[in-house]
């Protein structure tokens, strides 16, 4: 009987490993079956790129021949457009790479009229100066010519920011036809957009619907939470005003909010969180001072493309039409990166033994005290956790014992700290290259979740007094020198007696 149960249960098992066998070798052949599919997929996306890319780059014309040669059909610009769009992430860059390297310049022919010309060294200025002109016309790259046509077709312009933010979202350093497709592409885009071409709109809550909600949508500065938001923001001791270009119709370019104040504003939750106004009208007597508290630029293929500063310009002269009496200009600015940069710094004096540095004996004994941390490397660690968290702005105490260390640090980070001999923020950066006084620190201006994470709080204004900007900037940009308001320079100053620097 045993020996029956034992037969029968080998049986069963024989049968159920023929069964995995059956289903594995199916499985198996499955995905052959799926490998081989992408496989000819694969080939035929690739033997499409190359047909494309032969039928829509046309060779440049000869030198004698490029102001007679006939433009392309409109469809080539359309059939590129088309194809591009239809591949994934991983086939754009493969297209990407082979229209930069087989549709570049051609070097041969660049570097025979370069010899060319170092031999007509001497010889008549005209003949010089032809050669130049050979030389360069040789220089242009094949795809440039395509990307000239295609801005000339319907959303041709919108396809090509695009096709350029593609392009930046690639890692394109290590590739060198990739880096000269992009500067290509963005000289081109610099044209287009230069500022006389753009058109100055303030949105309203009149504004269409679609522009409103794209508003909304771009906003990268202070998110704009539901539509009563963006109602307070264009409405009453507000202005916000977007640059748009004819090509991309309905579609802003960048984006200026801007706050109607008595005074310069010290934090930002009075601007977009808590504003309410019982009045009807607005009462110019209760407008002096400009605000720019949020400027978001909403295309990425356009960076690098100089739009902001011009819109901070034309805005002012907006402005002092609507209200001649108004003379205050300032940004109220967010701090991206202090945070990091903080912990960074605190992590590099904690390996060179040097944390007590940044901070006085008073200020580490409030730490200590607080969270129960003995002095040393222990009290560091509490501080860098504290700071992390933003656990801190829950204890008055420590609100207001870490005040003056975290603004000294914020003041010595937005003005001390430098990349390639410029302010190391970003935002900074934009407004000291405009020609504004890096003017006033602000503590706890900004207590959202998010103002906490990026800067401690802290807020800047950099102020904008309209006879100095171009001094400023000149001196700036040609000597990078930073002009600073005397609160700024004062704690840099502390910052700098602390660390010993």
């Amino acid at each position: 009987m045993a020996s029956f149960h034992l037969c029968t249960a080998a049986h069963s098992l024989l049968k159920s490993y023929r069964h995995r066998a059956v289903l594995k070798t199916a499985q198996g052949l499955r995905v052959l079956e799926l490998r081989n599919m992408y496989l000819c997929t694969s080939i035929a996306v690739h033997n499409s790129m190359e047909e494309i890319l032969r039928k829509t780059v046309a060779p440049l014309p000869t030198y004698e021949m490029r102001d007679k040669s006939p433009p392309p059909p409109e469809s080539n610009s359309l059939e590129f457009m088309h194809f591009y769009k239809s591949l994934e992430k991983e086939q754009k860059l493969e297209f990407l790479q082979k229209l930069s390297y087989d549709f570049g310049v051609d070097h041969r022919w660049a570097s025979d009229l370069a010899a060319k010309l170092l031999d007509t060294q001497g010889r008549e200025v005209a003949t010089i100066l032809q050669v130049e002109d050979r030389l360069r016309y040789s220089l242009t790259p094949r795809y440039r010519q395509l990307l000239s046509h295609i801005s000339k077709v319907q959303g041709g312009v919108k396809f090509l920011v695009d096709f350029r933010a593609d392009l930046i979202e690639i890692k394109i350093s290590d590739s060198p036809h990739m880096r000269d497709l992009n500067s290509t592409l963005k000289s081109l885009l610099s044209e287009w957009f230069s500022v006389g071409l753009l058109r100055l709109e303030r949105i309203t809550w009149q504004s269409p619907c679609e522009i409103l909600q794209k508003i909304s949508q771009y906003e990268a500065v202070h998110p704009v939470r539901n539509w009563t938001d963006i109602k307070r923001r264009v409405g009453l001791y507000r202005r916000c005003y977007a640059f748009t270009h004819a090509s991309m119709p309905g579609e802003p370019l960048v984006v200026l909010h801007v706050a109607l104040t008595e005074d310069i504003s010290n934090n930002i939750q009075g601007i977009v969180r808590e504003f309410s106004t019982l009045d009807a009208d607005e009462d110019v007597n209760k407008i002096n001072a400009a605000i720019f508290y949020s400027i978001s630029s909403t295309q990425a293929g356009l960076q690098g493309v100089e739009l902001g500063n011009y819109l901070i310009k034309r805005v002012v002269r907006e402005l002092q039409s609507e209200f001649p009496h108004m003379a205050q200009f300032s940004s109220l600015s967010p701090i991206p990166g202090f945070s990091l940069w903080l912990q960074g710094a605190l992590g590099q004096h904690k390996k060179e033994g040097r944390a007590i540095e940044l901070l006085s004996e008073q200020e580490w004994r409030e730490v200590e005290d607080v969270t129960g941390a003995v002095p040393g490397t222990p009290a560091l660690e509490a501080l860098r956790r504290l700071i992390s968290t933003s656990e801190w702005i829950r204890s008055d105490r420590l609100v207001r014992a870490l005040e003056p260390a975290l603004m000294r640090l914020c003041a010595w980070y937005l003005y001390g700290e430098k990349r390639r001999g410029y302010a190391l923020n970003p935002v900074a950066n934009f407004h000291l290259q405009n020609g504004a006084t890096m003017w006033r620190l602000n503590w706890q201006a900004d207590t959202s979740p998010r103002g906490m994470a990026n800067s401690c709080g802290i807020m800047v204004n950099y102020r904008y007094f309209l006879q100095e900007t171009s001094t400023n900037s000149a001196a700036y940009l040609q000597n990078k020198v930073i002009k600073a308001s005397e609160q700024v320079m004062g704690l840099v100053s502390q910052f700098q007696k602390n660390s010993k620097l």
